[in-house]
């Protein structure tokens, strides 16, 4: 695929927030989230199927108009709340099945019999082969030396997270997911205002503090890979299989059956063994709090002087555990332009019916074995609402 692309279907001509990087693999448009990859691969396979695979997520603010390639990177009518949208990401992470997020699992009374026992619709979306993929795809964003989200790492844990920015800066997002624990975060003004925060992503920002303090403790943790999951050593230059002769390889993940050709630019015999030669993916730093790795400038803002129909972020793969939002997001302005790469992204503008006329920022958190926590603060003058939730959907 490529990142430079001529006006597409009813006039649609997208653009990336940085320069145009050529023909590019998934792995490295998610990582510094580009743009028209992802057109590209929605007008392949027509959005009306990624609407279907939406539904079955959990979305419900989906109509008519969204069935277009503004999809791809976000423009909906309507948006995704944090809630919704971390209960698709929890389908990722849930190895493809999706589980209706909730707010209990029971309650009993005062002499310890149960009274109230709730009821989750579960779906299985996706198999566990491909979500596994998508969930090694998301981390490069962590990890990758063009990643958006690398003050994400957590010690000893395996990291999957997305950005995501709308046009103007008016919505900031980061959705990500661990073996233990899913969060989505979203940042913005009830009335729209571009958000300039000292050149970071204030929801990164909130997503990184919160979970590196919430893994503290607890023992290290990889991504399952699935036995029928095939890896091989890849030429980062073709992203075909790489030969003796490839400098810039990586590991990349495959349904069997589905692996590439032998690399056509470089010279060399195939390789006996999968491994990479360039490693990139450990998680080496440990995140206790606020560390210069969380505090580092955002790659993705866009300065005030920027083109505003330049379009500022790129979709994304999915991510984790059920969490949920008390709080409900809605779009004042939908519009065709607007561009949020969170994964499932949202539309142009999302606000928060909490009726802060401060910066508010929508929270959810996943977490194993229904453990639940919930709480409500003010910080930095910004309304922040969060919840968590565990694996099997319980929210409180």
């Amino acid at each position: 695929m490529t990142t430079q692309k001529e006006i597409l279907q009813d006039g649609y001509h997208p653009t990336d927030y940085n320069p145009s990087l050529g023909e590019v693999t998934v792995r490295r448009a998610v990582e510094s989230s580009q743009n028209i990859p992802f057109v590209e691969i929605m007008e392949k396979l027509k959005p009306n199927k990624s609407i279907n695979y939406l539904k079955k997520m959990g979305i419900t603010t989906l109509t008519k108009e969204d069935e277009s390639l503004v999809l791809s990177l976000g423009g909906l009518q309507k948006g995704i709340s944090p809630l919704e949208m971390a209960g698709a990401y929890a389908m990722i992470a849930n190895d493809g099945k999706y589980i209706e997020p909730t707010f209990y699992s029971i309650i009993d009374n005062h002499e310890g019999k149960n009274i109230v026992k709730t009821s989750q619709k579960t779906k299985k979306v996706v198999a566990k082969e491909v979500a596994y993929i998508v969930k090694e795809i998301l981390t490069s964003p962590v990890n990758g030396s063009h990643g958006t989200a690398t003050y994400c790492k957590i010690s000893g844990v395996d990291v999957a997270a997305k950005t995501g920015t709308t046009d103007d800066n008016y919505d900031r997002w980061l959705c990500g997911f661990t073996p233990y624990y899913t969060a989505v975060t979203w940042y913005g003004y009830d009335t729209n205002e571009p958000i300039y925060y000292n050149k970071r992503n204030p929801a990164g920002l909130l997503w990184a503090n919160v979970m590196s303090r919430i893994h503290a403790g607890l023992s290290s943790k990889k991504f399952e890979k699935p036995n029928t999951v095939s890896s091989c050593t890849i030429c980062a230059e073709t992203g075909k299989k790489a030969t003796t002769g490839c400098q810039n390889t990586y590991t990349e993940y495959f349904l069997w059956l589905t692996t590439p050709g032998l690399c056509n630019k470089h010279t060399g015999s195939e390789l006996k063994e999968n491994t990479n030669k360039n490693p990139s993916h450990k998680v080496e730093e440990i995140i206790q709090g606020i560390t210069q790795d969380i505090d580092a400038e955002d790659p993705q803002e866009v300065l005030p002087n920027k083109n505003k129909n330049e379009n500022t972020s790129t979709n994304q793969p999915v991510n984790s555990n059920q969490a949920n939002n008390t709080t409900t997001n809605t779009n004042k302005k939908p519009t065709n332009s607007s561009n949020t790469n969170a994964s499932i992204n949202t539309n142009k503008t999302n606000t928060n019916s909490s009726g802060n006329t401060s910066s508010n920022t929508n929270s959810s958190t996943s977490q194993p074995n229904g453990t639940n926590t919930n709480g409500n603060s003010n910080v930095m003058g910004s309304g922040e609402n969060s919840a968590t939730t565990g694996q099997d959907g319980n929210t409180n």
